[in-house]
C-alpha cells in the first residue's frame, strides 16, 4: 500500500504543482478571463487519464489467462521506462519548469482559447496518462486480494491535491530538490519489483522461458500470506520464491538506475525550495518558485 501511496504522491504533486503554476501565472498577471480554457483543457485530460485506466482495467478481463500475462508484462516494462524517464527529467528540470509553463502560456495567450485548452492538456494529460499506466502496473504487481494498493494510490492523489492546494495558498514551502530526489529513488526501487514482476508475466505467457528456474524459496520463512510478507509485496513487490531472471532483471535494473540516479548534479545540489511570495493576498501568489 505504501508504495502506490508513494506513486500517487508523486505523480500526484508534479500535475498539482503544473496547475498550479499555470492558475496562478494567469491570475497574477490579470487574465481571468482566460482561466476557463485552463480548466476545460485539464477536465479533459484528467477524464483521459481516467479513461486510458478504465480500458486498461476492464478491457484486460476480456482477455485469455495467457494474453492478459502478456499485456501486463509488456505494460509493465513500457510503465518503467517511462517512470525512468520521468524521474530523472523532473530531477533536472524542476527548478525550470516555471520558466518553461509561463513561456508556453503566453505564447497560448496570442494564439487564443484553442490553444489554452491544448496548453492546459498537454501539460497535464502526458502526467495523467503516465500515472494511469504505472499505477495499474504498480497494482497489479503488488495486489493482495484486498482494496489496499488501490486504497493506496487514492490516498497519494488525495494528498498531492491538498498539498497543491497549499502551494497555490502560500501556506506550505518545501525542499522541492530533496523532495523529487528522495521519492524518485524510491520510485526506482518500486519500478525494480514492477519490472521484475512484468518479466514473470512474460514467463507465465511463454513469451520467455525458466518458469520453473527459481533463484531460491523461502516461502517457509516469508510465508506470502503473512503480514510481513503482505507488507514486503505491498512495498517492495517482493516475491519470496522469484525466477533467476527476475532476480537478474531487477539486480541489472536497480543497482546502475539508482547509483546513476543519487550521483551529484548541478539541480541536487541545488536550493529548490518551493517559495510562494503572497504581495496581494493568496489570490495573486505564484505557486512555485525553485532557487
Amino acid at each position: 500500500m505504501f508504495a502506490n501511496y508513494l506513486i500517487g504522491l508523486r505523480e500526484g504533486l508534479e500535475a498539482s504543482l503544473v496547475v498550479c503554476i499555470l492558475i496562478a501565472y494567469l491570475v497574477k498577471t490579470d487574465r481571468r478571463d482566460a482561466l476557463k480554457p485552463i480548466w476545460i483543457g485539464i477536465a479533459v485530460a484528467v477524464g483521459l487519464a481516467l479513461a486510458f485506466g478504465c480500458v486498461l482495467e476492464f478491457g484486460s478481463q476480456e482477455l485469455t489467462f495467457k494474453a492478459q500475462e502478456a499485456l501486463g508484462g509488456s505494460l509493465s516494462l513500457i510503465a518503467v521506462v517511462l517512470v525512468t524517464w520521468m524521474v530523472f527529467w523532473m530531477r533536472r528540470t524542476a527548478r525550470h519548469l516555471k520558466a518553461e509553463l509561463h513561456g508556453k502560456l503566453d505564447a497560448a495567450l496570442q494564439m487564443g482559447t484553442g490553444a489554452l485548452v491544448a496548453t492546459a492538456f498537454l501539460a497535464v494529460g502526458r502526467e495523467g496518462l503516465e500515472t494511469s499506466l504505472f499505477v495499474w502496473t504498480s497494482v497489479r504487481a503488488s495486489s493482495d486480494g484486498t482494496e489496499g494498493p488501490l486504497i493506496g494510490v487514492l490516498l497519494g492523489l488525495a494528498t498531492a491535491v491538498v498539498l497543491g492546494w497549499l502551494f497555490y495558498r502560500g501556506a506550505l514551502r518545501i525542499n522541492l530538490a530533496k523532495f523529487f530526489t528522495w521519492t524518485g529513488g524510491m520510485l526506482v526501487v518500486v519500478a525494480a519489483g514492477v519490472l521484475a514482476y512484468g518479466f514473470h508475466d512474460l514467463q507465465e505467457a511463454d513469451f520467455l522461458p525458466g518458469l520453473t528456474d527459481k533463484a531460491f524459496d523461502i516461502t517457509g520463512t516469508i510465508p506470502p500470506d503473512s503480514w510481513y510478507g503482505t507488507l514486503l509485496k505491498g512495498v517492495f513487490n517482493f516475491q519470496p520464491d522469484p525466477t533467476v531472471l527476475q532476480v537478474t532483471v531487477w539486480l541489472l535494473y536497480l543497482i546502475p538506475t539508482l547509483a546513476l540516479f543519487l550521483a551529484p548534479v548541478g539541480f541536487a545540489s541545488g536550493k529548490g525550495k518551493v517559495k510562494i511570495p503572497d504581495e496581494q493576498g493568496a489570490r495573486g501568489s505564484e505557486p512555485t518558485k525553485a532557487s
